[in-house]
């Protein structure tokens, strides 16, 4: 009872804070990414039993050309129930969450209240599970729950379930076929051969499938869209070396939040392919350990680090290091947020941008920048204006002060580009609507 209480309080208050953390964000208006929209628009598509179209990302563009994740159809029910951006964002908490309650029950049951529940409360507060609610929805957090799953069953050596777990990431995101194939090693390692092998054939054909089936089936170039990132112009090697002190940083804090106990466990040669693909990537993005990039790597090493320490008593005075770089880490970092008063005041600019958004028809269409794309997508058919293509929208609406690659005559601009009459419909705080008249 002990370990689902303390799990259960983690995982709780961990839901609490970061669902309060990112509904705030998205009121306020801070801009993050087009991806939400992106996620919004495909899972819509579902909800309606219908094509996941995503025309933030190009007219009638498919989403499964883009990365292969049909597991966030099953976002689908409760978006039709719910719709708007705010119910995916509390989707991921919810899944994140559930993946802090296998991992805290799951250090409380192996060793005991005192250092499972540090354990859990350093997974919930690490970096990788900050930066995936600061960044937004994304498919990996389908990811958390099932790899803290299959980590905590291989803790357990209930080896049948580490699979189980396992195999359904092949519907997450098209490289996790690969981190599959590396659980069926291991499984094939500790000696359960037929299942391990089992296991890594299914990663294998996982990944084959999507990229190269599935993928250039619905890409319009009839390829896998991120086979370029692999290297890049630099080449591969290049590439791999570029920005070393970045990439050797991410690494060593995502040992040092277990205070490096994860290494004396071979679950922790889970976290190689993601590693791999990171930092072989022409886009500096991947190499840090910003964005949602990491979230799959917090269950994993935490899994492991129980093992470790169960295994190795000694090693429990290794957590503290652990305690100490989450400390560091926790300044300046999303978390602290909650105690700025500011967080939860709405700027003029929010207010503004809000009343912009009311004057837009159910239905209308739009073309909008990256500050305000993920506000307008749930009920208007809204495209973002740097892949609109030739679509000529019923209004544009750009936040000139904010927005990324924004024009800072909207109206001017939109009769320049769209040709017709258009009028200023809004404008204040920086926040410009227009409409086409002809």
């Amino acid at each position: 009872m002990r370990p689902r209480l303390i799990g259960g309080a983690v995982a709780g208050l961990s839901a609490l804070a970061y669902g309060m953390l990112a509904l705030r964000h998205h009121a306020r208006f801070e801009v993050r990414s087009w991806d939400l929209a992106i996620f919004e628009q495909a899972i819509a598509g579902y909800a309606r039993l219908d094509a996941p179209i995503v025309d933030v990302k190009g007219p009638g563009f498919h989403v499964l050309g883009d990365h292969f994740s049909p597991i966030t159809a099953l976002t689908a029910p409760v978006y039709r129930l719910l719709p708007g951006p705010q119910t995916l964002l509390l989707v991921q908490v919810l899944l994140v969450a559930w993946a802090l309650y296998v991992v805290t029950a799951l250090a409380v049951r192996r060793l005991g209240a005192v250092t499972g529940t540090v354990l859990g409360v350093l997974c919930a507060t690490s970096f990788g599970v900050q930066s995936a609610i600061d960044a937004e929805f994304h498919e990996v957090a389908f990811a958390a729950p099932l790899l803290a799953l299959a980590g905590a069953a291989w803790v357990e050596h209930r080896y049948t379930a580490v699979a189980v777990w396992s195999v359904p990431l092949v519907l997450v995101k098209e490289d996790l076929g690969i981190t599959v194939m590396v659980v069926g090693a291991l499984l094939w390692w500790a000696g359960e051969r037929r299942l391990g092998g089992l296991t890594a054939a299914a990663g294998l054909v996982g990944f084959v499938v999507a990229v190269v089936v599935v993928l250039p089936a619905f890409n319009d170039a009839g390829s896998y869209a991120y086979t370029g990132n692999l290297g890049g112009n630099a080449g591969l090697v290049d590439t791999v070396l570029a920005e070393p002190g970045t990439k050797l940083g991410a690494l060593l804090l995502t040992l040092a939040v277990t205070g490096f106990a994860a290494l004396w466990s071979r679950w922790v040669l889970v976290v190689v392919p993601t590693f791999l693909w990171r930092f072989a990537g022409d886009v500096p993005t991947y190499w840090g350990i910003e964005w949602h990039y990491s979230l799959v790597l917090m269950p994993v090493v935490f899994c492991a680090a129980v093992e470790a320490v169960e295994r190795l008593p000694r090693l429990r005075w290794l957590v503290p290091i652990g305690v100490g770089v989450s400390a560091v880490l926790l300044v300046g970092s999303p978390l602290r947020e909650l105690a700025d008063p500011e967080t939860y005041r709405d700027t003029p600019r929010a207010a503004a941008a809000r009343e912009a958004i009311d004057l837009l028809p159910e239905g209308a269409s739009v073309e909008t920048d990256i500050a305000l794309l993920s506000h307008v997508v749930t009920d208007h058919r809204a495209y973002w204006t740097g892949t609109i293509g030739d679509v000529t929208p019923e209004y544009v609406l750009f936040d000139t002060r904010v927005g990324i690659g924004s024009p800072l005559e909207p109206t001017t601009w939109a009769q320049t580009v769209h040709g017709g009459q258009w009028v200023t419909v809004y404008a204040d705080e920086g926040i410009v609507l227009a409409k086409r008249e002809r």
